[in-house]
């Protein structure tokens, strides 16, 4: 009988208001975006407000290596800067710099190849702060977690501080280092006094 009343109440409720406003529910949180992103907003706004088309996994946490070297393709060395920072068509941000074996020690500095140097800039470049980004380089089995922190300038540049973690190959070593974004559009590591651009 309590069927039979509802189906009547929402049978009457229809018919004296057909055109009653629809109310949609958000979609669950484990939903896909369903292209959204793609069609309305491609791009990916990064530290000093250029836009990028690809975050690679920055914003979930995990960089994806792979793809990052894919687009970064077979430029090597310093001629990154001038291919790979700035102008259109350019998809990675990247940090440069003979140094940068020093900042993490001569032997790990060796073990960065240009893909993990694409996603220690792109980290610092689309990661939000004191969310750490990790991933894996399969060729020399060193896992690093990049945290970046909070920013600063210097020298009229936008520099960020950040936390790495690298670990594998009997090394676990942690440092707070400091990057910032020079002219080309490549980050470089910090060195007090010293021009970056």
């Amino acid at each position: 009988m309590k069927y039979k009343k509802l189906l009547i109440s929402l049978s009457l409720f229809t018919m004296l208001f057909p055109f009653a406003p629809q109310v949609y529910a958000d979609p669950p949180s484990w939903a896909p975006a369903h292209g959204w992103r793609k069609k309305n907003d491609p791009y990916y706004t990064g530290y000093a407000g250029r836009q990028w088309p690809d975050d690679y996994g920055i914003s979930s946490g995990r960089c994806n290596r792979e793809a990052v070297g894919t687009a970064l393709g077979g430029v090597v060395g310093g001629a990154i800067g001038s291919t790979v920072g700035k102008g259109d068509g350019k998809t990675v941000a990247i940090i440069l710099g003979t140094v940068i074996g020093a900042v993490v020690g001569n032997k790990i500095g060796r073990d960065l190849d240009n893909a993990d140097k694409g996603c220690l800039g792109h980290t610092l470049e689309l990661g939000a702060e004191n969310k750490p980004v990790s991933w894996v380089n399969t060729s020399t089995g060193l896992n690093y977690t990049i945290t970046p922190l909070n920013g600063f300038s210097a020298d009229g540049n936008k520099c960020r501080n950040y936390r790495l973690n690298m670990r594998g190959d009997g090394i676990n070593d942690t440092r707070t280092e400091r990057a910032c974004l020079a002219a080309d559009g490549t980050w470089k590591p910090y060195r007090k006094n010293k021009d970056i651009s």
